[in-house]
Parts: structure tokens; sequence; C-alpha cells
């Protein structure tokens, strides 16, 4: 139970600064949906570009992140030795990376169809290099448990960001100093991050930089089926807003793909529910690996993530006709694709959760089989469906690729590393959640707005008392139960 609690108290660190970053982040959505109208295309090609910068991250980590975790908790690990062999891998490839951009960004502007504003391509691309380096000393943070100052380097990263924004995007072309231009957005980007590694000075000095070639290999071995993993699992976020320009290559294309990325910003609060999730369960996991109860522990924490996610999936469901005001007016149109990115989201979180069997048994190609199996299948259905659908293929798309990769890595794992999951008590909340949506979404459009949200209200606390009664007893909680102890 103390473990739990300790999981608890740092999952609450990186979550509060995980979603007041989202929070803040979101920012951008009403200003860059404001300042660029969707006509204009503008947030189309943020879309598209930052989808690729996500790939790249991916490529350019190569799964160092978790074999850095998985080295540093084995026993007798030099961790140090450890830390100091992944920052020059990690680093070297980004070098090596940088001079490649230099050399062929025009031909690959040409190609992404950015011939006419490369600068566009070259900056966030650049951006992701020192993305990718900071990763590991954020890593390194989170082995020490240092929630607090991972939390305010995250979040002052953002908040820089958000200011230089606030300052070209509104207040310098309010006073008719610059134009408005999508190009700032990425420019500011490249900024922040080279700013942000000279914070990492205690994290990149004080110590000797080794490296072990033997312990490289090791860690390259057990990482590249990570980085097959993490590719597929990138593509299925980001490979409908890929390959939605490719299909439809007009204008048109890019106006649909800037309202559908607008739209499913709103749905990421699954995302950072997820994210806050596994920056404490990552670590927690591989500590807990050699524990006899730790199977049940796994379970649990299961249980309340699936929980915790579909509560947050109806207060969005439930508000979103307050929710929908981050967006300009013009975004609206797009809001359907919300509940199906969102329930897509959750099966990504628990397909996430699911995937620790294979890491903890050191089979970590059954990953890259799984999330190569999802995105084959979401690839299939944006091919096919876009051309006649438009953007809800795409959201259907990630509920049939991450659907597919969570119900593979459920069935193998139980086979490979057997876990009893409360499967009947998960399937009760499902139930629950999905009749209640289904309420939300078929009351009469002619109410009233408050009374809609009055009633959308009374489902959710209906759903908290499910939680309290079942799972969370009021005298449970920690400072306010005692109130509730007889």
């Amino acid at each position: 139970m103390a473990s739990l609690k300790s999981l608890a108290k740092d999952t609450a660190i990186y979550g509060l600064s995980s979603i007041i970053g989202r929070f803040l982040n979101y920012l951008l959505v009403p200003l860059y949906t404001a300042q660029l109208s969707a006509q204009s295309g503008g947030y189309g090609i943020i879309t598209n570009l930052y989808a690729y910068t996500a790939l790249l991250l991916i490529l350019l980590t190569f799964g160092m992140e978790t074999s850095f975790f998985r080295f540093s908790s084995k026993e007798n690990a030099k961790p140090q030795e450890i830390y100091s062999t992944t920052l020059l891998l990690v680093g070297g490839i980004g070098i090596l990376y940088l001079i490649l951009l230099a050399l062929f960004y025009q031909p690959l502007a040409s190609l992404l169809g950015y011939a006419d504003h490369p600068s566009y391509m070259v900056m966030i691309f650049a951006c992701v290099a020192f993305d990718a380096f900071q990763c590991i000393p954020f890593a390194y943070l989170r082995y020490q448990q240092k929630a607090i100052k991972f939390a305010i380097l995250k979040l002052s990263y953002i908040l820089v960001n958000i200011a230089l924004n606030l300052l070209f995007f509104i207040v310098l072309p309010a006073w008719n100093i610059i134009r408005i231009d999508v190009g700032y957005a990425f420019a500011i980007n490249l900024v922040c991050s080279v700013g942000l590694t000279f914070f990492f000075y205690k994290e990149l000095t004080g110590f000797p930089y080794v490296f072990n070639k033997q312990l490289a290999r090791r860690m390259l071995s057990y990482a590249w089926p990570i980085l097959l993993l993490g590719i597929t699992g990138i593509l299925n976020q980001t490979a409908d807003k890929i390959i939605y320009p490719l299909l439809r290559n007009t204008h048109q294309g890019q106006i649909e793909l800037g309202i559908y990325g607008a739209c499913t910003k709103i749905a990421m609060i699954m995302a950072m529910i997820t994210q806050a999730f596994r920056y404490a369960y990552e670590p927690f996991v591989f500590g807990k690996a050699n524990d006899k109860d730790n199977r049940t522990t796994y379970a649990t924490a299961m249980k309340y993530f699936i929980i915790f996610t579909l509560l947050a999936f109806l207060i969005v469901c439930g508000y979103l006709d307050v929710i929908k005001y981050i967006l300009g007016k013009d975004y609206w149109e797009g809001l359907s694709v919300v509940p199906v990115v969102m329930a897509a989201e959750i099966m990504m979180g628990i397909y996430f959760n699911l995937s620790f069997w294979y890491k903890l048994i050191d089979r970590t190609i059954w990953g890259a089989w799984f999330s190569g199996a999802g995105c084959l299948v979401l690839i299939l259905v944006n091919v096919l469906f876009i051309p006649r659908y438009g953007y809800m293929a795409c959201a259907w798309g990630g509920v049939a690729g991450y659907g597919t990769a969570m119900l593979l890595s459920y069935w193998v794992g139980q086979k490979n590393y057997p876990i009893r999951y409360p499967l009947k008590s998960i399937s009760v909340y499902v139930v629950i959640a999905a009749s209640f949506t289904a309420i939300m979404y078929l009351l009469p459009s002619s109410w009233p707005l408050y009374l809609r949200l009055m009633a959308n209200t009374m489902l959710i606390l209906l759903f908290v008392g499910h939680i309290i009664w079942h799972d969370l007893p009021l005298s449970q909680l920690p400072v306010i139960g005692k109130h509730f102890r007889h």
C-alpha cells in the first residue's frame, strides 16, 4: 500500500505539472484559432508539421529513455555510467541529424509540400534535436525522483513559449510592427528548446563522460524493439495528420486538417492523464519487478486508471458546450470527433499499462508487433475512408488501431505474464460511462444550455457516487477521510 501511495504522490506532482502545462498550452489553441482562421489553412500547417516532429522525436530518442530505466534498475548497476553512455548516444545521433538537415533541407521541404516556406520545416525539425536530447536529463530527474524540478522546468518552458506567442501573435501585430505569420510559432519553439538546454547544467556537468561500448550495445539491443514500438505507437497518433494532406492535397484539405487538429486538442485531456501516469508508473513498475505482490498492484493500478479516465471522459462530454469556446467558432464543425478521439486515447492508455509485461520479461519485440498491427489497421482505415468521410475517418481509425493493439497485448500477455485484472468491475464502469454518454447526446437540443448542463452534471455526480460507493470510500481519503470515519 505504501508503494501505491508513493506512486500516487509522484503521479500527483507529474500530473499537476502535466495538467497545468497542458492547460497553459491550451491557451495557444484559442490564440491560433482566433488569429489563424480555419479558411487560411494555417492551423492545418501547424497540425501537419507537428505530426512529423512527433515521429522524429521517437526516432532521435530511439527507446533510450526506457532502456536507461531498465539498466539502472538492475543489480550492481552503475547509474552514472549508464546515464553518461545514454547522453553520448542520443547527443551524437542528434548532431548527425542536424548536419543532414542542413545539407538536404531544400529537397526535403519540396517533398513534404513546403517548398515555398522551407523555413517552417527547418525551424521545427531543428527543434526536435534539442527536445530529443533533453529527454535523457528529464529521465534522469525522474530516476532521481526529482519530480519538483521536473515540473518546474516543464512549466517554465511552456510559460515562456506562451508569453512569446502572445507577443508575436497579438501585441506586435496590434502595434503594426509585424504581420501575423504561422512561421513565428515554429521560431518560438526553437528558441525555447535551445534555451531550456542550459537549465540542465547540473545534470550535464560535474561527472566524467564515459562511453561504455559494451553497455551501449546491450542498451541498443534492448532498445531497438522499443524504437519499433515507438514508431508504430506514434504513427497511431500522427499517421492521420500526415496522411490527410496526401489524400486531400488541396487547400480545402489543409482547412479540414486544421479543424480536425484543433478539435482533437480538446480530446487531449486523455493524453494528459496517460502521460502523467506514465511518468510515475514507468520507474515504479521496474522498481516493483521483484516484489511478491507486484501483479496485484499492477491490476489495482490499471483499474483506477480506467476509472478516472472514464470520469474525465464524462466531464469533457458533459461540458463540451462550454469547453468548445477555447476554439474559434469556425472550427466548431469538427466537435463531433471529440468523444471518438477521447475513446481512442483511453484505449491507448490501457494499452500502455498492459505493455509492461513484455518489458519486465525483456521481450520488448512483442510491443513492436502489437503496435505495428494497430498502426496497420489505423492506416488502412484512413486510406480507405478519408476520401469519403474526411476527418471522421481519422477519429474512428484511432479507435480501430488502439483497440487492436490493446486486445492483442491483453490476450498474449495473459499467456506469458498473467495478471488477474478485475474485468467484471471494470466492465461495469465502462457500461455506465457509455450509457451516460449516450444519454448526454440524446438530450433534446431544444433544451436551454443551462438545463443540459444540469442534466449532464447529475449524470457525472452519479458516476462519482458509484466510484465512492464501490471503490473509493470517503473514509480512506487523505485529510478529509477522518471526517467520514465512525
